[in-house]
């Protein structure tokens, strides 16, 4: 029986669902959310798969990069930014021939081309990284995180 406080606890978090099934007899997966939108999984050759899909731990770093990169867009039009293409490289270092294998440090290239001012860039990525950012806040406990930044100037 749950006591009233973590009742009330479980009452307040927001449920996240994805169901995952399997599209043939090797690694293939298909994986569909909350939002309607399937995404492909596979295994790497090496251990059978078909390359038919994303691998489970670049699915990691692409919602890292999609999570700040979402707060950094929001906070940059909030400040009248004027963004004209984005982009973010991710690359993460696991150890090799290990198991388990969590990254042990990732860092994220920031792309922005635009009208944008270097020190608000700069405080949005920072505000990302540090207050806003569920990604990092799940990833960061295992791995240290970095960044660096390009402004490009735009037309």
């Amino acid at each position: 029986m749950q006591s009233e406080s973590s009742a009330a606890a479980t009452q307040k978090l927001n449920t996240m669902r994805v169901d995952l099934h399997r599209v043939d007899d090797a690694f293939h997966f298909e994986a569909t959310g909350v939002s309607g939108v399937s995404v492909h999984t596979d295994g790497s050759v090496d251990i059978g798969g078909h390359n038919a899909g994303a691998r489970p731990m670049e699915l990691l770093l692409m919602g890292l990069a999609s999570c700040s990169a979402i707060d950094v867009v929001l906070i940059l039009k909030k400040q009248k930014q004027v963004i004209e293409d984005f982009r973010i490289s991710v690359e993460g270092h696991r150890p090799a021939d290990v198991t388990p294998s969590p990254f042990q440090d990732i860092h994220l290239h920031y792309v922005l081309k635009g009208d944008i001012s270097e020190d608000k860039a700069r405080r949005a990525i920072d505000l990302s990284m540090e207050k806003y950012c569920s990604a990092t806040a799940q990833i960061r406990p295992t791995a240290a995180i970095t960044y660096s930044l390009t402004i490009e100037r735009g037309q």
